[in-house]
């Protein structure tokens, strides 16, 4: 072999394969219409080369436009995904110079078919990557099975479904987050006889298999170790808010020797909003995410702990990882664990601090 450049070039590699430039081009970019014997010419000269092309550079240069779609629950401002869209939003400001364009398509997370609906209108247009916040691996699975037909690669965000084999997913490892949760509920309630769990559902749906998860590790623990501690549930009705007030009014009046409870959706304000309106501060509360009025109950007392996991983080490494595939060509890792964060009011306001750096 010839003696070559310190700094190699595509036509370099072109002379040695003995292929046009534009055919190296296409090989490098992953583009069609080069013949196999070609291409598998120049993998080779890459092989000896160990060539690692510019592909910052080379992106730059490349007018290619970048369409990506969200596929997440409807939520009203000030949610937990409204953090996980400033993330967002964040990265596409970040890779912006990479002519990254994306959308975003809401769901109904208590009603299966919306999230069909709103799949097949995302499948309609002409897209290159998608995050998705799945709902249950039934319904969420057709979905998917159309992306890879179509050869579109997605991110889950939120809640992983492992069998359908995502690029990159980022959320807690839900079953273990629970069992975690079971362990300080059953110190904050200094080992209770009895717990309560309250639920957020619609027709006897959970709102995700995020929270579905949580609660099998949670149960999962409770039965390793206290298996004679009975767990009690209340259904909260998501559709009807305005009967939150009188059932856990009921609750309380049922069993009013029960002082500890959890939850496994971000609302545990509707119940510590009701502690302090009735000025329960005997009873010990735990719950998920850092919604403003979650942290209110916090800080008056009405929320002991509080479980975060970076909703912000979640979003902005969905669209690097999309970009990292699709534009640099970067291997992505798989399954992305957010840590499992407890809060307390002695270290709420330093994580605030430090996590709206990150928003």
């Amino acid at each position: 072999m010839n003696k070559l450049p310190e700094r190699i070039r595509i036509k370099d590699i072109a002379r040695l394969a003995d292929v046009s430039v534009g055919t190296v081009d296409r090989v490098l970019h992953g583009r069609t219409g080069v013949s196999e014997t070609s291409r598998k010419r120049v993998e080779e000269i890459l092989k000896q080369l160990d060539y690692q092309p510019n592909m910052y550079a080379s992106a730059l240069a490349s007018n290619k436009k970048y369409q990506f779609v969200c596929l997440f629950p409807q939520h009203k401002e000030g949610e937990y995904w409204t953090d996980v869209e400033a993330g967002i939003k964040r990265a596409v400001e970040t890779f912006s110079d990479f002519h990254i364009t994306l959308s975003i398509s809401y769901y109904d997370q208590y009603e299966y078919a919306s999230f069909t609906n709103s799949g097949k209108e995302i499948l309609a247009r002409e897209v290159d990557g998608v995050l998705v916040a799945p709902t249950i691996p039934e319904i969420t699975s057709q979905f998917i099975e159309q992306l890879q037909k179509k050869e579109i690669p997605y991110i889950f965000i939120d809640s992983n479904v492992p069998s359908l084999r995502p690029l990159a997913f980022f959320g807690q490892k839900s079953e273990q987050s629970g069992y975690f949760a079971a362990r300080m509920a059953m110190m904050l309630g200094e080992k209770p006889k009895e717990i309560v769990v309250f639920r957020q559902i619609n027709e006897g749906r959970l709102g995700s298999n995020q929270q579905e998860n949580r609660e099998k590790g949670f149960r999962k623990y409770m039965q390793e170790h206290f298996p004679d501690c009975r767990i009690v549930e209340l259904n909260l009705y998501a559709k009807r808010p305005d009967e939150d007030e009188i059932l856990l009014q009921h609750f309380f009046n049922e069993h009013p020797q029960i002082n500890c409870g959890i939850t496994f959706n971000s609302k545990v304000y509707i119940v510590g909003e009701y502690l302090l309106k009735h000025n329960k501060k005997d009873f010990k509360l735990m719950g998920y995410d850092l919604l403003s009025r979650n942290v209110y109950c916090l800080k008056e007392g009405a929320v002991d702990f509080l479980i975060a996991q970076q909703p912000s983080v979640q979003g902005y490494s969905g669209v690097e990882s999309l970009c990292n595939h699709l534009i640099f060509k970067k291997e992505v890792k798989q399954c992305n664990y957010m840590p499992i964060t407890l809060l307390t009011i002695e270290n709420i306001d330093f994580y605030l601090d430090a996590y709206k750096k990150q928003i």
